[in-house]
């Protein structure tokens, strides 16, 4: 082999390795997210019902249940809030209503913080791939005051054989790494 022949193959490997990085870039996440706060670290925790602002059913109680278990792995004390805080219908009309009734509940439990999102996007992409696709906002309420100490939004996409729910729980997991960042 001559030395051109040579150089030729060298050159086809950083095209080989940019070709490499576009394709894992292909399943995108976006976050953006404010600063932590100083969070008390033994403090009681819940989970508040999420806003569905999608065409898909559920998608407010489905990423409300990632939130409440990955809550339970990272904080450690986290009360349940009580069923009837559940979305039953796609569209749901009550979802402040709901939300205020379980911040009032928090309170009446002695709640420090509460956790609660609103989920934009919750889908399979259209498309011969169909690749799920997620987008939540969070926010980390303080019981008491009911004020806003943190929020995050992002959203994230996966691979054509990728669940969604997993793609999801990824995006949840790092919003709420984020938000509790302050307590370690």
């Amino acid at each position: 082999m001559t030395l051109l022949q040579r150089l030729r193959t060298l050159r086809f490997w950083p095209a080989c390795a940019l070709l490499g990085t576009a394709l894992l870039l292909g399943a995108c996440s976006s976050l953006d997210r404010g600063h932590a706060p100083a969070l008390e670290p033994q403090a009681t925790w819940t989970v508040l019902p999420f806003a569905n602002h999608t065409e898909t059913p559920m998608a407010g109680s489905r990423a409300q249940a990632i939130a409440q278990s990955l809550l339970l792995a990272r904080a450690g004390k986290v009360q349940p809030a009580p069923a009837n805080t559940e979305q039953e219908a796609l569209f749901d009309a009550a979802d402040a209503s709901r939300r205020q009734q379980a911040l009032e509940w928090a309170r009446s439990q002695k709640v420090r913080y509460a956790l609660t999102g609103t989920v934009e996007e919750w889908r399979y992409k259209v498309g011969v791939d169909g690749e799920p696709a997620a987008g939540v906002t969070l926010q980390i309420i303080d019981v008491a005051t009911g004020e806003i100490l943190w929020s995050g939004s992002g959203g994230k996409s996966g691979w054509s054989r990728e669940a969604l729910s997993a793609v999801a729980h990824k995006l949840i997991r790092d919003l709420i790494d984020a938000g509790l960042a302050g307590t370690r």
